[in-house]
């Protein structure tokens, strides 16, 4: 293969890269859009996100184990580490 072959080759997959990369950019943005109003229509019929094993949780918060709150947090919502610190700082 030639050098303007190579190049070809090269900027196609760059472009197709590029392209892929921004249509993910536009679909988290979409599910951040979905995200925000679905929060909407749970608070304005009240209701609210019931996890499993947040008894576990507050327990140990209580006890003073706090990474492990968080780790069972995550388990168990699916939350990133971010998400489930507040989470459990909100509860401690």
């Amino acid at each position: 293969m030639d050098i303007v072959g190579s190049l070809a080759l090269t900027l196609a997959v760059i472009g197709g890269i590029l392209s892929a990369e921004g249509r993910l950019v536009r679909t988290d943005r979409r599910l951040a859009r979905v995200e925000r109003k679905l929060d909407l229509l749970m608070k304005h019929l009240d209701l609210r996100e019931e996890h499993p094993r947040m008894d576990e949780v507050a327990a140990l918060v209580r006890e003073g184990k706090k990474i492990h709150a968080i780790k069972v947090y995550r388990e168990s919502t699916g939350a990133g580490l971010r998400e489930a610190k507040e989470a459990v700082d909100r509860l401690g």
